[in-house]
């Protein structure tokens, strides 16, 4: 071959190389990563279309561009995500293994990360000197690195995780997605406002009465809470760690099955792993549906199932938070159940009812019956009472996870000189906070009540559910995740500023089956309607695959079309 002809091709050659490897345009890597899934991004990987440093970067820009508005995002992790994408970059097409290997994720700010703040929310955890900050990673989160994911913030959340909306003393007030004059719901409103904005692919959320699914129903994303004990919540602050639980927030049933997989830390066979931090994911590797779980992902997973729906539900009969301890009266626990009971909005029920079609067009069977989940169901479960233990799983998590300032709430006082809240301590007043009578906080696994505190209500409550599922030939429930639509924050409700929206559902807590939320329609202002699934305890897998098929058959999701500026100048 002649010099010149050689020369020639070689400058060909390293002019297609650095075609191939220089930005896409802007409109281009605009139009692949908006709405971006994992298996997209697996295969812009596989092309080489994209360094996992630009996906991050764009990610990360997102961030800049629209968080001053919707406060999502507490902590941008922004020097150590882009060193994660450098490092990720740098290895061998060989070595990138990992079913999240360059996903760029959020983490709720409970959660968590080795050397950060765990703010929890609460401005106490933020104190100049004394923050907590954490020695390690929680479980999912060195589960999640291992997968290949870029962790790029922490996300706001209320104090403690205690309430339904989004505004925290530590950081302010998160607005959705849709409208961020709206509530995101609490207490994962910063984790689906970040999802549905594009700010993160995933992210993970904590729910103890519904604080997964309810804010995942105002803005149209996938919302999971998995069997209790199939997902570790250990190196979680707790805000009551007998109800606590913690699953994904992705804008599709794919990912939210891909990234459960990997927080089940499931193994070769696909069975889960327990953690020896957190016992009660000792029956996991038994008892779970074998993983990975986009194996139950199939387009007719609905046809032929039988659904009912929760008549205490479409009643409005309420299960008060946390429960009723067995030393209240009957009498003063019915009457603290109808102080708290909330009716369904008429709106709510209409857009539920809408939203059954897609499960019928799918292949399901809608049962209707009072005599499934009647009243009678959410009395009992009211008395599944877990106030006389928080203090338990609050000092679990600081002897494990606190800094080194304080691993206990008494070393936490001494060190700051202001004790936590009794949200997270309880206390031993003769009246808890709702007025009720209280029991002195005691270790469950030696308190002489505890039996008819928490393990016998707990019972019976799961055994009616299971029982109904049997009688009726019931393959689960379907049931609206909320009571309402979100509610208008820059105006008074009902005579106040709304500490919701508000949903039926901590039951599910209570006796700590799957769950799982997909987007269900629209309300007719143009924010979002979340349907809910609830499935047999361990039968994880087979309630994504109804989730994806009713995705598949509605594609109900559509993104919101977000602001700069106006509407709120903060949405603080």
């Amino acid at each position: 071959m002649p010099r010149i002809t050689a020369c020639l091709l070689a400058f060909l050659s390293l002019a297609a190389l650095a075609s191939a490897q220089s930005p896409a345009p802007q409109s281009e890597i605009d139009r692949d990563l908006f709405e971006v899934t994992v298996p997209q991004l697996e295969s812009f990987y596989a092309s080489h279309k994209y360094t996992v440093t630009q996906v991050v970067q764009w990610h990360l820009a997102r961030i800049h561009k629209y968080n001053g508005i919707y406060r999502a995002v507490e902590q941008i992790l922004e020097k150590e995500a882009l060193a994660s994408a450098a490092r990720e970059d740098a290895m061998p097409d060989s070595e990138r293994k990992g079913l999240l290997w360059g996903v760029p994720i959020v983490l709720k700010a409970n959660t968590s990360i080795q050397g950060k703040v765990t703010t929890d929310g609460w401005a106490g955890y933020t104190i100049p000197g004394h923050e907590l900050i954490a020695p390690r990673d929680a479980t999912i989160v060195a589960r999640l690195r291992a997968a290949g994911a870029i962790l790029i913030g922490h996300t706001n959340m209320p104090d403690f995780a205690a309430s339904d909306t989004n505004r925290s003393s530590s950081y302010g007030r998160t607005g959705n997605a849709y409208d961020v004059r709206f509530s995101p719901g609490g207490s994962s409103g910063g984790t689906v406002t970040a999802v549905t904005s594009n700010m993160a692919v995933l992210g993970n959320g904590t729910d103890t009465g519904n604080s997964i699914r309810m804010p995942s129903a105002t803005s149209a994303v996938v919302g999971v809470f998995p069997t209790r004990g199939l997902v570790s919540i250990a190196g979680i602050a707790p805000l009551d760690w007998l109800l606590d639980n913690t699953g994904p927030i992705a804008r599709t049933v794919t990912d939210a099955a891909i990234a459960l997989s990997v927080m089940a830390g499931t193994d070769a066979q696909g069975k889960p792993t327990s953690d020896p931090l957190d016992p009660r994911t000792a029956d996991a590797p038994v008892k779970a549906q074998t993983g990975p779980y986009m194996q139950y992902l199939k387009p007719d997973a609905l046809k032929g199932k039988r659904f009912g729906v929760p008549a205490f539900i479409l009643h409005g009969t309420d299960v008060p938070f946390q429960g009723i301890a067995a030393v209240v009266s009957a009498s003063e626990a019915e009457a603290q159940e109808r102080k708290t009971d909330l009716p369904l909005r008429p709106e709510t029920r209409a857009a539920f009812l809408k939203s059954l079609d897609g499960l019928r067009a799918a292949g399901a069977e809608i049962v209707f019956d009072d005599a499934i989940l009647p009243d009678s169901f959410a009395r009992a479960a009211s008395r599944v009472g877990t106030l006389p233990y928080v203090r338990e799983g609050t000092e679990g998590f600081l002897a494990e996870f606190g800094p080194a300032q304080y691993h206990s709430p008494e070393e936490y006082e001494k060190a700051v000189g202001k004790p936590l809240p009794r949200t997270v301590i309880g206390d031993s007043k003769t009246t808890d906070r709702r007025g009720l009578a209280a029991q002195a906080q005691a270790r469950i696994e030696s308190d002489p009540v505890a039996q008819a505190n928490y393990f016998g209500p707990r019972k019976k409550t799961l055994d009616t559910y299971l029982e109904t599922l049997d009688r009726l030939h019931l393959d689960g429930y379907v049931y609206p995740a909320t009571q309402m639509p979100p509610p208008d924050e820059t105006m008074p409700q009902n005579g106040g500023i709304s500490e919701g929206p508000h949903s039926e559902t901590s039951w599910v807590n209570m006796i700590g089956v799957p769950a799982v939320v997909v987007s269900g329609g629209f309300y007719p202002s143009g924010l979002p309607f979340g349907l809910e699934l609830s499935a047999r305890p361990w039968h994880d897998g087979d309630l994504l695959g109804w989730a994806y098929a009713y995705e598949q058959t509605t594609h109900h999701r559509h993104p919101p079309v977000l602001v700069e500026s106006g509407l709120l100048p903060d949405a603080r």
